[in-house]
């Protein structure tokens, strides 16, 4: 049996009629049986979906935004079938399922498995479209659904893969079928050992590809986005960028860990534990060559820059003029790990620990009320932090100019500061 390819496709294309029909035109002559299709939610699904769950914990009417998502999906549907197709029963099915979800009681406390309880919908909707279009194309794959295999752990929003369990479903659920039809599924998705949901953090479906890559031995994953391949800073924002021709592990995973958002940060690891090539295509060009992430790549020294929205400076200082110790430092790990927290910079003075974190729902009002008692805590929101690597010292200014600097580093191969506009 021929090794397993596994393509995935995200958002922006599956994001309305005409894109799923370019899919479409992607898969027409790359289609084969030992492959597996994951798709994520389409266009800005997810944040829609977030956006109800925010409404709904401050007691507000969500119905409006839940009937226009509703309306989002089946207009895409119209672009696509004839009236009458099945797909408007299973679209109104998955929506009537969604809203008696939301009918249930949400809180602070329950926040985060409620969460995986509805945002996954947007993927489920997605995924059955797709299927059924590519079908009605003579496409014929089969839908299958990721948490029958994706097993995590009860980690909500933020779940752990349990490799030993995921590998076992896949070589025993879908492997056999792979050998006669490609498999269509989402990515983003998992389940506990309950069989509640679970997410596996935002834009994990690049990490389900890799999930289903290593689990079914694949000969390779490919990534298809709306840019030309990896690129060494976001064309949306910074101009004159530079596409990669290839890239090695380690190089792909330096810059997703600091915040590159063309791959999730966790799918690097075990495509390079097991040497499977990751691609990063364009679904606007597909016949162009993209970026291939692998082994054997000739390490570069091109800047690359990473920018972070959304980004809250924390500064913990002690209170009883005693120096900055590792008791310290262990008591504020220790309360960013329990709330799932990340730490995207850390720097230390001798009496003073200050942290960057992303915005999280809830997560910093926590933060501060289980260490207030032992810090002076301090904090600005609403910040960017910025990341060069292998930077250009003469042209760093360049990227500071205009804002305030609040916070600022710089090692051997890397220069990160905190700043804001003024």
């Amino acid at each position: 049996m021929a090794k397993t390819l596994v393509y995935k496709f995200g958002g922006a294309s599956v994001k309305d009629s005409i894109a799923v029909k370019n899919l479409t035109e992607i898969l027409r002559n790359r289609l084969r049986k030992d492959m597996v299709i994951v798709v994520s939610a389409m266009g800005k699904t997810t944040n829609a979906l977030e956006s109800i769950l925010s409404r709904k914990l401050a007691k507000e009417d969500f119905s409006q935004n839940s009937s226009t998502l509703k309306a989002f999906h089946l207009e895409i549907c119209e672009g696509l079938f004839s009236a009458g197709h099945p797909i408007f029963a299973q679209v109104q099915n998955l929506f009537l399922q969604l809203e008696n979800k939301l009918e249930l009681d949400l809180s602070r406390e329950n926040y985060d498995e409620f969460y995986d309880s509805i945002v996954g919908f947007g993927e489920l909707v997605s995924s059955r479209i797709v299927a059924e279009y590519l079908c009605s194309q003579d496409l014929l794959v089969v839908w299958k659904d990721a948490r029958e295999v994706v097993k995590t752990n009860s980690d909500f929003r933020f779940a752990k893969i349990d490799w030993e369990e995921t590998k076992k479903s896949c070589s025993s659920q879908w492997k056999p079928l792979l050998g006669n039809f490609p498999i269509l599924t989402q990515g983003f998705i998992g389940s506990d050992p309950k069989g509640k949901p679970t997410t596996l953090g935002r834009e994990g479906s690049d990490f389900t590809a890799a999930i289903l890559a290593t689990s079914l031995g694949a000969s390779s994953v490919t990534i298809w986005k709306d840019v030309p391949g990896v690129l060494n800073a976001d064309p949306k924002i910074f101009s004159d960028t530079r596409k990669f021709d290839e890239l090695g592990y380690r190089e792909a995973a330096e810059m997703t860990y600091f915040g590159a958002s063309v791959i999730h940060p966790k799918t690097i690891k075990p495509l390079a534990n097991v040497d499977i090539p990751l691609f990063v295509k364009s679904f606007l060009d597909p016949e162009a060559p993209g970026t291939k992430i692998h082994g054997a790549a000739i390490p570069h020294e091109v800047p690359t820059i990473v920018l972070k929205k959304e980004q809250i400076l924390v500064s913990f200082k002690v209170t009883d003029f005693t120096f900055i110790e590792e008791l310290h430092i262990h008591r504020v790990y220790e309360r960013l790990q329990a709330l799932k927290l990340r730490v995207n910079m850390l720097q230390l003075s001798a009496i003073s620990i200050s942290i960057v974190i992303d915005a999280q729902l809830f997560k910093l009002d926590q933060l501060l009320e289980k260490l207030k008692s032992e810090f002076e805590i301090r904090y600005n929101e609403g910040l960017e932090l910025l990341t060069i690597l292998h930077p250009a010292q003469e042209g760093i200014s360049a990227y500071l100019e205009g804002y305030e600097v609040l916070l600022e580093q710089a090692s051997r191969n890397t220069f990160q500061a905190v700043r804001r506009k003024i």
